[in-house]
């Protein structure tokens, strides 16, 4: 039995914002990996070979760093989603993709600390037309909720005033084609008040019309980056759970290294202090300053007398002479952030819109 793979790689990332203004919230880096490689590695981990990847306006810089799949021995097919109308929407534009084949649905911004090969085991085992995973999630009021009655899902509501319990679904989705009954006939799903097609109402239409919808814990810890804060903490946690020391690149005599550090490919590290879990990209240069820990920074950056803390640094930054330490920061791609020797300083700024800076008084 073929099993495809579907991910939604789409959406405006609007809380990450200036930054993706100018980059697909799915290609942030993460631990110094573009955030969407997480769940494609979720997806290839299973065996999949034939993945769609749902992309909006921005599939250019998508198809840029995935291509074809033939790097990583599968084969992808890019569909176009022309308005984010949910994503329970995806699969309906994914529908010729799909086929009659039961399918693995991934969100491309969520990531799976132990896979997902539990669940997927349980789909396969139990042949079941629908499986709906979940995490216990002290905030699972912003998520959408199983409700139970004598140990039986009964139904899902997208966004519960007051949860029953403290599970909420993650974005991982398991059907067969029974599924695509969902978006026509009689009974079929409609848009939600907010004008999307919920992912929580094709659940609650398979209870409805007597499918076999089965449920999994997932195992692991469940990370959905789509914040400043949650891409932070989703990179301390990734760096902390697979950091290793690897040093490619070269350190002189007076740096030193502690704990578990990453330095790439033509890297030169010169009179630094690192400090791990951190991760170094290649063509990195690091003179005069301290580095981690929770901390990467992205190939062709340069680091120039600083103190940078539990931070992502994106590709080709270049970062001289602030006074005071950085940390909790997201640096763009390209970005220059320099301090002044002027006699009289003060601060130049050259901000765009959406943009957050905290200045010490």
């Amino acid at each position: 039995m073929q099993i495809k793979g579907l991910i939604a790689a789409g959406g405006k990332g609007t809380r990450l914002r200036p930054l993706t203004f100018t980059s697909n919230k799915h290609l942030i880096p993460i631990a110094n990996k573009p955030l969407l490689l997480y769940p494609l590695g979720s997806l290839i981990s299973l065996g999949i070979k034939d993945i769609g990847v749902v992309v909006n306006e921005s599939r250019s810089a998508v198809e840029s760093v995935l291509g074809d799949g033939s790097k990583w021995g599968v084969k992808f097919t890019y569909i176009n989603q022309a308005e984010p109308l949910g994503v329970g929407h995806v699969i309906r534009v994914a529908r010729q993709f799909l086929g009659n084949e039961p399918f693995v649905y991934i969100l491309g911004d969520n990531i799976f600390t132990r896979g997902i090969k539990g669940p997927f085991e349980h789909f396969l085992k139990t042949k079941a037309n629908a499986l709906l995973t979940m995490v216990e999630h002290e905030e699972n009021f912003r998520l959408g909720v199983p409700f139970f009655k004598d140990g039986k899902l009964v139904k899902v509501v997208e966004k519960p005033k007051n949860p029953p319990n403290k599970l909420g679904m993650p974005g991982l989705y398991f059907f067969t084609r029974e599924v695509h009954k969902a978006f026509s006939g009689k009974g079929a799903i409609k848009p939600s008040a907010r004008g999307e097609y919920e992912i929580t109402e094709i659940y609650n239409y398979m209870l409805k019309n007597g499918y076999k919808v089965e449920f999994k814990k997932i195992e692991g810890k469940w990370l959905d980056p789509g914040k400043f804060d949650d891409s932070l903490e989703a990179n301390r946690l990734l760096l902390e759970l697979n950091c290793k020391l690897d040093v490619k690149g070269k350190v002189d005599k007076q740096s030193k290294l502690s704990g578990n550090v990453t330095v790439g490919l033509h890297s030169t590290i010169q009179n630094s202090r690192l400090v791990g879990p951190i991760s170094i990209g290649d063509h990195v240069r690091i003179k005069d300053s301290h580095i981690g820990p929770y901390t990467s920074i992205g190939s062709g950056c340069e680091v120039t007398n600083t103190a940078i803390e539990y931070s992502i640094v994106m590709e080709d930054a270049d970062i001289a002479d602030v006074p005071v330490r950085i940390e909790a920061s997201m640096i763009g791609k390209d970005a220059t952030i320099q301090g002044t020797r002027s006699v009289n300083p003060a601060y130049r700024l050259t901000v765009s819109d959406m943009s957050k800076v905290d200045l010490p008084r």
